[in-house]
């Protein structure tokens, strides 16, 4: 079996970056349901997210979502995030909001447009210079909604002229991880649509260009996992969006849909030797009728789990099924580990750590979703589009 030490050393090492945007208000197209206590500016999100790494211990990053997180002087938003123990993480870019990007940003048929998104995603590497992050998230709503709206061909090549001069503005240990997603808002074509044109335009980039994978960016029945072997396997995997789907790109709690699957997705990252800060672990959710904070907190325990799981499996016992070709014998193997009750060894290894072993009771403990609700009243809560 596994060493239990070995395993609480990678789980202790391991770090998952929280979004700004879960913090704020969020709804679906529908609805957005505003919640007392939420933050109104970047500098209380960085507050919220303090009191996730403070329960947790294992999340000290925060990303950024331009232009919802825009400050005067972002030097003086990372010194407020250190003061309170956290870094500003990812700085992800919106290209997506505006109406000038109706027919798409970079992949737009008008050049103008076009420049305007391509200042955007520089603007967006300078924010990098001055907050010390390392890497620039690209997602492109980018897509046609209709056979003959726009030459398939040209839009891909528009891109990639647009990559190119991202890729070339970077510093020498940034990097840029290009997101992909099945569908929405386009329906007939989506420019970036799956793991596969992710993959040929960073491979085209060079290595600062890598893959990012949103668990809901599938359709169904996608075996995710996969994927992930096989950019680990090249080299090209540059980090997660964590969430979960029960049809679309939902944005639930991660794990809470399908736990098995991001189980046998970490098992595949530990397997790919992927437990290194090469392959960021980001969640992406938007917390519409839960509390935020909470909601946040389980998100990061429900990773952990999912890890702690991958980290028993019994490697030898695996391989020499596998090579018996004892089908039954090498999944119960993964089953062993998979119904494993880790919650008692995350327990063990917060106390460890001077942390308490349920983060969610302590942060109820702790009062401030109180005192947020309290002192939070006035101005404008933050939120989509915010």
């Amino acid at each position: 079996m596994t060493d239990r030490a070995a395993a609480k050393a990678a789980l202790q090492a391991q770090t998952v970056e929280t979004p700004s945007w879960a913090y704020g208000n969020s709804g679906t197209r529908f609805k957005v349901f505003a919640q007392p206590g939420v933050p109104r500016t970047p500098y209380e999100k960085l507050d919220d997210a303090a009191q996730v790494h403070a329960r947790t211990g294992v999340a000290p990053t925060v990303a950024l979502h331009i232009p919802w997180d825009r400050v005067d002087d972002y030097a003086a938003l990372a010194k407020y995030a250190a003061e309170r123990g956290l870094r500003l993480g990812t700085i992800n870019s919106n290209v997506f909001q505006d109406d000038d990007y109706r027919l798409g940003s970079v992949c737009h048929p008008d050049r103008a447009v076009r420049r305007k998104a391509l200042d955007h995603l520089l603007e967006c590497v300078d924010i990098m210079d001055a907050t010390g992050s390392r890497d620039l998230k690209l997602w492109f709503s980018d897509g046609t909604n209709y056979p003959g709206q726009d030459d398939i061909r040209a839009r891909q090549d528009r891109l990639a002229e647009a990559l190119g001069t991202v890729y070339e503005r970077l510093g020498e240990k940034q990097r840029m991880l290009l997101e992909y997603k099945l569908f929405e808002p386009a329906f007939y074509t989506t420019d970036v649509p799956d793991w596969g044109t992710a993959y040929a335009h960073c491979l085209r980039l060079g290595p600062k260009a890598q893959v990012v994978v949103d668990t809901g960016h599938h359709a169904p029945g996608t075996n995710i996992e996969f994927i992930v072997a096989l950019l680990l396997r090249e080299g090209k995997l540059g980090g997660f969006d964590f969430n979960s789907r029960f049809y679309a790109d939902d944005d639930l709690m991660a794990g809470a849909a399908d736990p098995f699957q991001l189980f046998r997705i970490m098992y595949e990252v530990v397997r790919g030797g992927g437990l290194t800060p090469d392959v960021a672990f980001m969640l992406d959710q938007c917390h519409n009728i839960e509390q935020k904070i909470p909601a946040v907190i389980r998100s990061v325990m429900n990773v952990q789990e999912a890890t702690a799981k991958a980290l028993l499996v019994d490697g030898d016992a695996l391989s020499a099924a596998q090579r018996a070709g004892d089908v039954l014998a090498a999944n119960a193997v993964l089953m062993d580990a998979y119904n494993t009750d880790v919650r008692p060894l995350l327990a063990e290894l917060r106390e460890e750590t001077g942390l308490d072993p349920d983060p969610v009771a302590a942060y109820h403990r702790s009062g401030w979703q109180q005192r947020i609700t309290e002192e939070r009243v006035g101005g404008q809560q933050a939120g989509w589009g915010a």
